[in-house]
């Protein structure tokens, strides 16, 4: 290991063991992706009551998403781990603070959840897809769902309505939605 970080070799020598059922393998990729955990949740800038229960979600998401990652897929673990451990917390907070829901649609429940193989790819390609939007809308999207921003202060920020930068992330959800889709799954129904 360097430093908090996992060698690159040494990472694919551990999800290899973990596939052949080595728990200490399991137990290690844990270890070492912990930091991921507290860098996140510091990201939310929470009160300190809340902070140990939104490390405790970040766990619970980092050991489902080991349990869970598929490294035949090519991709990095901190991806993959990155939208599931923010996801859970996000979960959290909402539950926690007794919000209302946001109207969200289906794209956006797999952002917080992303399982099946399709919607790893999907959020993987997020990054992407974001390059494609115009620069308002791709700015808004990246602040409440990469960033986990608050939608009144990036409407105060941009200098308009709350309900805007609502319909603007619904439209950029919709047209990335229709972009990450394969042609072939859009043709069959």
């Amino acid at each position: 290991m360097e430093g908090n970080r996992l060698a690159e070799e040494e990472e694919r020598r551990l999800w290899s063991s973990l596939e052949d059922g080595d728990p200490s393998a399991r137990e290690d990729l844990i270890l070492a992706y912990r930091p991921l955990v507290f860098w996140i949740a510091k990201k939310f800038n929470v009160g300190g009551d809340i902070y140990p229960d939104l490390i405790q979600e970040g766990m619970m998401a980092l050991i489902k998403g080991v349990d869970s990652f598929d490294p035949s897929r090519g991709f990095r673990f901190t991806t993959y781990g990155y939208y599931r451990i923010r996801g859970q917390m996000l979960n959290y907070l909402q539950r926690k603070e007794a919000k209302a829901p946001l109207p969200m649609d289906s794209f956006d429940e797999e952002l917080r959840d992303p399982m099946s193989s399709e919607t790893i790819d999907a959020v993987l390609d997020l990054k992407d897809g974001l390059r494609h939007l115009p620069e308002r809308e791709a700015r808004i999207l990246s602040d409440l769902i990469m960033e986990g921003r608050n939608a009144k202060d990036v409407a105060m920020e941009e200098n308009i309505d709350v309900s805007h930068v609502y319909r603007l992330r619904r439209k950029a959800l919709g047209w990335l939605k229709s972009w990450l889709t394969p042609k072939d799954a859009t043709s069959r129904g």
